[in-house]
């Protein structure tokens, strides 16, 4: 069986660093190291060497640099970036909600202590299930913006099971 792919994305796509992880792929983002480091394509090149990541990145020297551990996305539009990844075989497109769209960690199902206490969940709804990030401490449900996101990816699924 073939290791699920684990990807390191660039600053330039952050919109596809969430929807990766919303589909349940380990996504590290170069944001999280320090901005303005002139060698930051070399670490990014180190990190992807060294953890088996796939560098996912708009700029195409950078993606040339990193040869089949590469991918240069020249799609601007997010759902076009999915497609571009499915039709290579890198991704599946479906929705599995296991990791925090911020931070990458592994989600578990919600305390009801972190329920009660947080001040942004629907009033009404309680049947909804929650999970949450133990590193963030962010909760997620299934609401409208998730079931956007869901009916979004759905749509382009079957727009590229009906392509020739």
């Amino acid at each position: 069986m073939t290791p699920e792919p684990r990807f390191l994305v660039d600053r330039m796509l952050g919109t596809l660093t969430r929807y990766l992880r919303l589909l349940g792929y380990d996504t590290a983002r170069a944001d999280t190291l320090p901005p303005g480091n002139p060698k930051e394509d070399t670490e990014l090149l180190q990190w992807a060497e060294r953890e088996g990541r796939i560098l996912l990145t708009r700029d195409r020297e950078l993606a040339g640099r990193a040869g089949e551990q590469g991918i240069y996305i020249r799609e601007k539009e997010i759902l076009n970036q999915l497609a571009y990844l499915k039709d290579r075989g890198k991704i599946d497109l479906s929705v599995r909600l296991i990791r925090c769209s911020i931070c990458n960690s592994l989600l578990e199902d919600a305390p009801e202590e972190e329920i009660r206490g947080a001040d942004y969940t629907p009033d009404e709804g309680r049947d909804l299930t929650f999970r949450w990030c133990p590193s963030c401490r962010r909760l997620y449900w299934m609401g409208s913006h998730t079931e956007d996101i869901i009916w979004r990816i759905e749509a382009l699924n079957q727009r590229s099971e009906k392509a020739p």
